[in-house]
Parts: structure tokens; C-alpha cells; sequence
């Protein structure tokens, strides 16, 4: 069985049921992601867009996936971080890009083919055990 798990600060409250179970920490700059960090185990799947957190989640064997369904992959989160730092000292040298752009159906899509494929692939390893 699958078990949903949503981290969120208290500032960002949700006050609609959406299903699974809500984790609401402080809103310090970064509970959310120690929170993730403090308690993400082997064979969890984290849905992040925190380069850095995934970074930190991938090396403890936690599956992170980006919303646009991008799988953060070990091997490539050296070159990842690199890219984030130079975006960082672009702007901190008065540098401001455009950003990235709206997320669209096409992200949603993607984002939800890779999550059933992972979904499904768990399940056919947990049946197989």
C-alpha cells in the first residue's frame, strides 16, 4: 500500500481534505526540507523541485522526482548543483533570467506518467517478494 505524506509549514496550511496524511512544521526557512531529510528512509519516493534537497535525498537511496517528472539520478546531481550555482551567481552579480517557464499540461503529463511507472514497479517488486 502506498502511504502519502504531505510536508507543509503552518503558513501554508491546507484547510480542504485532499487525502493523505499532513506533516505541518515550522515556517522557518528550511523545516520543511530538515523535516523531509530527518525522516525520508530507503525506497521512499519524495516529489521535490529543491535541487538540493534532492541531492541529499538520492545519495540516501530516496527516490526524488521532480513536478515536472524528472527523476534525480545520483549520477547526474553533480552537474545539476553546478548549473544552480552558476544560475545563483548570475543573479547575485545583478543577473535575472527569465526563470522557468509556466508549468503546463505537457509537465503535468509527464510528471504523472513517470509517477505511475514508479508506482508501478514498486508494486510488482513488493509482489514478486
Amino acid at each position: 500500500m502506498l502511504r502519502i505524506i504531505f510536508v507543509a509549514s503552518y503558513a501554508h496550511m491546507v484547510t480542504y481534505n485532499i487525502g493523505g496524511k499532513w506533516v505541518y512544521v515550522d515556517s522557518e526557512k528550511e523545516a520543511v526540507d530538515l523535516y523531509i531529510m530527518n525522516h525520508a528512509k530507503k525506497g521512499d519516493i519524495v516529489i521535490t523541485q529543491d535541487i538540493g534537497l534532492a541531492s541529499v535525498l538520492v545519495n540516501r537511496g530516496v527516490l526524488a522526482v521532480s513536478p515536472r517528472g524528472m527523476i534525480f539520478k545520483e549520477k547526474d546531481m553533480d552537474s545539476i548543483l553546478h548549473l544552480r550555482y552558476l544560475s545563483a551567481k548570475e543573479r547575485r552579480s545583478g543577473s535575472y533570467p527569465k526563470g522557468p517557464k509556466p508549468y503546463s499540461q505537457e509537465d503535468r503529463d509527464k510528471f504523472l506518467f513517470t509517477l505511475e511507472k514508479i508506482c508501478r514497479t514498486m508494486q510488482e517488486l513488493t509482489r514478486d517478494k
